[in-house]
């Protein structure tokens, strides 16, 4: 089998592995807070855009975002971007929230300058994106997680999990979530398994998909390839890497570096 994926967890941080060439898109994978960020083709951001999701925190991130040099910027929301949930609205006032906070920042995400910085925030949407250099990839991103304490975009039942995640297109190649599934990269410091059970199943069954990034549990930062034999149209097996990364970074980790060749 031709070699088609390759991923990088650490590397010195001056200089960053080079990119494989044109035939290739490089993938920076980041979740949970802003770093040092090396250059790539596009930028892969797994949710918790801010503390707690205030307007003012989330225009910081928007305004560090747009100096990043990476052509395209897909984001996601997490549990602590509670301004970001429309859901969120009613309970704003009781944290201390102006309700219009959950407004403008909706509004921001959805502007004509994020659009222009090649930022691209996905709620539970799909989207096909296209490199400078040709390369399209078909991209489903989502901020839902289980419930866990207070916090925005959480579900609290089996039911609501399978609506959620059959939600995504059977011909998704990049996924990105702010939860990870169960059992992959997604143990807590207490040795629990904190990811989501039925977001493993529908892994499963998503034969085209390449790479799953994702953050939310910090201490499980880190990467992992699964080579999947599928059936093609024409019966035959074919061998496919899917690569699942968990971005969150604490202050030891970097962005993980991931390249995929058509």
């Amino acid at each position: 089998m031709l070699d088609t994926t390759k991923f990088y967890i650490s590397y010195p941080p001056d200089t960053p592995p080079e990119h494989p060439g044109p035939a290739w898109t490089r993938f920076v994978c980041i979740s949970d807070t802003h770093y040092l960020v090396p250059p790539g083709d596009i930028l892969l951001h797994g949710g918790d855009l801010s503390s707690w999701g205030t307007f003012k925190h989330l225009r910081k991130t928007v305004d560090w975002l747009r100096t990043l040099p990476h052509e395209l910027k897909i984001i996601i929301a997490g549990n602590h971007d509670l301004s970001l949930d429309p859901n969120w609205k009613a309970e704003a006032e009781d944290y201390g929230f102006d309700p219009k906070e959950v407004d403008a920042s909706q509004e921001m995400m959805r502007s004509d300058v994020v659009r222009d910085a090649g930022i691209i925030y996905l709620d539970r949407q799909h989207t096909v994106v296209t490199t400078s250099g040709g390369k399209s990839w078909t991209v489903y991103g989502s901020p839902a997680a289980p419930f866990h304490v207070q916090g925005a975009f959480q579900y609290t039942s089996e039911e609501e999990a399978k609506v959620e995640w059959s939600q995504i297109s059977p011909d998704v190649e990049i996924l990105l979530t702010h939860t990870p599934p169960l059992g992959i990269l997604d143990t807590t410091r207490r040795g629990k398994n904190a990811g989501c059970a039925y977001l493993s199943t529908r892994l499963t069954e998503l034969h085209a998909c390449r790479l799953h990034v994702f953050g939310h549990i910090h201490e499980a930062h880190g990467a992992s390839l699964k080579r999947r034999t599928v059936v093609g149209a024409d019966g035959n097996g074919i061998e496919l890497d899917l690569v699942s990364v968990n971005a969150a970074l604490r202050d030891i980790d970097q962005p993980i570096i991931v390249d995929l060749k058509r």
